[in-house]
């Protein structure tokens, strides 16, 4: 019987016929850290007794959920996780650097690669045919000494894909419909796995909003096959060599198949305060909304940036609603600049901030008032996420959250196509 594409990596990686329910041993190509779990997955090493990192060209630490850093605390892990890298030896990606996740996919994940970070959105590598999955703090620590971890091989959902996606409709459309219909545990520990005709016409941006919200889900691993896509993305960020064929043998064993025809998919939103709460954008049309945030790892990079720039090039912001961009990398950024999509949002009203993930999980630059509502591009609207229990999130694409801005409530972006 054929293999799942996460049956293949681990079997690949372990050495062994790893086949779902199996537990492997499985050699580690990169594991990360970032700012918030960091510092308890170093303080974890040291108190095992590890004195040095089993591939330190292979470990990065990431300052990226409070950057610039907005609290002594927090400052004070950061001068922590800098000092383990200079001790060690290991690559840190300083404050306006940009999120982990984006920064693995532009410069480090590869096809059948395997990837542990100690954040639950580490599967965003997933788009580029890497089995990449979070961890606990003491699970990495114990990875970046051995330079290998265990792994209960997982069932497999497959995720067949037609059609194309409509005018106003993007990838986090339908993700936020595919996680409607599974439910928010309806994966959990199983891989997503998206095939079918409709992936040629599908860019890397978007695979990367999809494998990053397979968590949503539950689901361990969310995978897509390495192809012409995946190999154009490496070679134009100066790895093609990295490059090699990787998906899915025909008749390998899925536990479940689920069809979407993207021609059929709507504009969607998610509501508070489950991701899976997931409505038509039109039906939750006139919500007054108070912030609108557009980036993260979910959807702060180039192409996002376009689709907002585009329907607020020329307009303004609602003045009651504050909109806010943040780009997901450094690079990110600077192409947004040479292509003019920063200032049209500026001169729509935006305010933009430094490359990371911001107002994103609360901390800093967007948390709420009470009573407030912000619609957002993020990946998560649970109670409190952005820094205030008293709060409401609205998940949304970049073009739905853009077109709300100008509005200042839930509005279906194709009003303004």
């Amino acid at each position: 019987m054929g293999k799942t594409l996460a049956e293949k990596i681990l079997s690949l990686k372990s050495g062994g016929d790893a086949q779902a329910g199996d537990v492997v041993i499985s050699d580690v190509d990169l594991a990360f850290v970032q700012d918030t779990t960091g510092p308890l997955a170093i303080r974890q090493f040291k108190e095992s007794g590890f004195q040095a990192l089993a591939k330190p060209q292979q470990t990065m630490m990431f300052l990226d959920h409070a950057a610039p850093s907005p609290a002594q605390q927090l400052s004070n892990d950061h001068i922590l996780l800098r000092r383990f890298a200079g001790e060690m030896g290991c690559r840190i990606y300083d404050v306006g650097e940009g999120i982990c996740h984006q920064l693995v996919a532009e410069n480090f994940a590869n096809p059948g690669d395997i990837i542990v970070g100690a954040d639950s959105h580490t599967v965003t590598a997933g788009a580029l045919g890497a089995f990449a999955t979070g961890m606990g703090s003491s699970d990495v620590a114990v990875a970046l000494a051995l330079g290998k971890t265990w792994f209960r091989v997982p069932e497999s959902f497959q995720i067949e894909l037609s059609g194309a996606f409509p005018r106003g409709v993007y990838a986090k459309d339908l993700v936020l419909y595919l996680i409607g219909q599974i439910g928010a545990d309806g994966a959990n520990y199983k891989a997503l796995e998206f095939g079918g005709r409709a992936l040629a016409r599908m860019t890397m941006s978007q695979r990367l909003t999809i494998a990053n919200m397979a968590v949503e889900a539950g689901a361990k691993v969310g995978l897509f096959p390495a192809d012409k896509v995946t190999w154009n993305f490496l070679r134009e960020h100066g790895r093609g060599d990295k490059y090699k064929p990787l998906s899915a043998d025909a008749g390998a064993n899925y536990e479940q198949v689920i069809l979407v025809n993207l021609d059929q998919l709507l504009p969607m939103v998610s509501l508070p305060h489950a991701v899976d709460n997931v409505r038509p954008a039109a039906q939750v049309k006139g919500v007054k909304i108070q912030q609108a945030f557009i980036g993260t790892c979910t959807n702060g990079r180039l192409e996002d940036l376009a689709v907002a720039a585009d329907i607020l090039k020329g307009r303004k912001s609602h003045p009651g609603t504050r909109l806010l961009i943040a780009p997901a990398s450094r690079q990110v950024l600077i192409r947004a600049i040479e292509k003019g999509y920063i200032r049209s949002l500026i001169e729509a009203g935006a305010i933009v901030l430094p490359p990371g993930c911001s107002a994103c999980l609360g901390l800093h630059q967007g948390v709420l008032g009470d009573g407030e509502v912000c619609l957002s591009t993020a990946n998560r609207n649970f109670r409190g996420r952005m820094g205030n229990p008293e709060a409401m999130i609205y998940l949304a694409s970049p073009a739905t959250a853009a077109a709300s801005a100008i509005k200042g409530e839930i509005t279906d972006p194709r009003e303004f196509m």
